[in-house]
């Protein structure tokens, strides 16, 4: 049987790290076995959709470079992707659960519901649920006479479909990460499976689409885990557990204490990003801050991604895509949660822009140093001579505009002071004699830039470190950067002559 995984995220917001971690080991275990990697759409919860969101997600796996095979925009053998677009397969099926005495017709109002909750509840903690101890109290197909309901269905009485979870039961799934997992069904509730609008919930939607479309590994993350014995009973009561996909649930991504799962509130308050792209909030027009936007490049936060959770048991840590296909193994994904080190993130990006191209990497930092500069089409050609000089200090791509404005603007503020107690006139006499000769001179690198001011040194009596930190400041504005006679190569002449004689006078 062929391979076919797929991530149905809620077009509710900003993709989480979470997610696109996700994302990856579906794309990974699908390409690593010949597979199909499915996007499936799941926005049966019309009241929690946010305009925007899907494309949204669709950009984002564009982005780290994770596209799947099948799509709402890549239609497939098994359309439409979208949920919402799917309503009318779903009734059939709830239907039928019914009809086997395995879901019911919940008729209870929101009063109904809080009035169980209030009058069942044992203690300050606890928060009753709809099951096998409260659904004989509650006004539904079970309690009701048969005329009642049918009465009620025909006068369009609203209602849901609850799924009868059997008492005293034990439900078993082998997880490909975790083994054997079993749930004791006096713990789980009768989730509602069809709601009043419709709409499947995600319940019955997950079991249905994954069913029709043939899924055969369904991997999510593990606070999906007590959901599982509901879902394992929906293939059995449908009569579809041989079609049953293999089960991984993958370990929470962790704040940076170990304490608890990472959310986006923690990312605001340690200030980093969680999500993997810039997300605008349409209702509240808020923006929050992505791994691309802060200068990720996608590649590393793939990589860095991969490294939270798994290992392929040798110690390295760099991968590119190609080789995360080649080694990735479920079987070596931890089960614990991983917690999110931002400075290690960092780190896999700093790895990546060492050893990206440089006239790729140039690309790649360009719209960072044209927002600074108020320009577009920046002449790659300049960036691409700037960026082995600098990337050694590079870690994000803004870094590139930090560490290398002087190339492209001459500097506004100059650390004077710097240089200021140590001056005198032997130092004036010596650049002023040096800029005479730059003026004639028309071997212009930084070889024959040196050769002239070494030799200049020497007939004034100075040592080479009493004017080599003068011409950087001049040049560069501050204590910072790299070789300073290959700057002065790149910024030319003219530009050279003018940034000294801006101090010398």
């Amino acid at each position: 049987m062929k391979v076919r995984v797929r991530f149905a995220p809620s077009p509710t917001g900003g993709l989480h790290l979470g997610g696109v971690r996700t994302v990856l080991f579906n794309y990974l275990f699908a390409r690593a076995h010949g597979g199909d990697f499915v996007l499936r759409i799941e926005d049966t919860d019309q009241a929690r959709f946010v305009a925007g969101a899907e494309q949204y997600i669709m950009d984002c796996l564009q982005w780290c470079g994770l596209e799947p095979d099948e799509s709402p925009v890549k239609e497939g053998q098994y359309a439409p992707y979208r949920q919402s677009e799917r309503k009318h397969l779903y009734a059939e099926y709830a239907q039928k659960l019914v009809t086997e005495g395995n879901a019911y017709y919940a008729f209870d109002t929101t009063d109904d519901l809080e009035r169980m909750r209030r009058e069942m509840k044992k203690d300050e903690h606890s928060v009753p649920q709809y099951d096998k101890t409260t659904r004989m109290q509650m006004r539904n197909s079970l309690t009701l006479p048969a005329d009642e309901v049918k009465t009620l269905l025909d006068q369009g009485t609203p209602y849901v479909i609850r799924i009868k979870v059997p008492a005293d039961k034990t439900v078993t799934l082998t997880d490909m990460i975790r083994g054997e997992v079993s749930f004791d069904s006096n713990l789980v509730d009768d989730k509602v499976l069809l709601k009043a609008d419709g709409m499947p919930t995600y319940h019955l939607a997950v079991v249905v689409d994954d069913y029709l479309m043939k899924i055969t590994h369904a991997f999510r993350g593990e606070e999906w885990l007590p959901s599982a014995p509901v879902h394992v009973l929906l293939w059995e009561n449908l009569g579809w557990k041989e079609s049953m996909p293999q089960w991984a649930h993958l370990p929470l991504i962790l704040k940076p204490d170990g304490n608890g799962k990472l959310s986006k509130r923690d990312g605001d308050r340690l200030g980093f990003p969680v999500y993997a792209m810039n997300w605008t909030d349409p209702k509240t027009n808020e923006t929050t801050k992505g791994f691309r936007e802060m200068g990720f490049i996608p590649q590393a936060f793939v990589n860095m991604l991969a490294m939270l959770g798994w290992n392929d048991g040798t110690g390295q840590e760099v991968f590119s895509l190609d080789e995360l296909v080649q080694k990735f193994d479920i079987g070596r994904v931890h089960k614990g949660g991983a917690k999110f080190d931002f400075e290690k993130a960092k780190w896999f990006n700093h790895q990546y822009i060492q050893h990206t191209d440089n006239e790729e990497l140039a690309k790649l930092a360009a719209p960072y140093v044209e927002k600074e500069l108020g320009i577009g089409n920046l002449d790659l050609g300049l960036l691409s001579t700037v960026v082995p000089l600098i990337k050694d200090r590079c870690t994000l791509l803004p870094d590139f505009w930090e560490q290398g404005h002087f190339f492209f603007r001459t500097p506004t503020t100059i650390d004077e002071a710097a240089i200021k107690d140590k001056w005198n006139d032997q130092k004036q006499q010596f650049f002023t004699a040096w800029t005479g000769i730059l003026t004639a001179t028309d071997n212009w690198n930084h070889q024959d830039l040196e050769n002239s001011f070494n030799e200049e040194v020497t007939k004034h009596g100075l040592k080479k470190g009493d004017v080599m930190l003068p011409l950087r400041i001049m040049l560069v504005g501050g204590k910072f950067g790299p070789g300073v006679f290959v700057i002065a190569e790149v910024i030319g002449k003219e530009e050279t002559m003018k940034r000294i004689k801006h101090i010398t006078g």
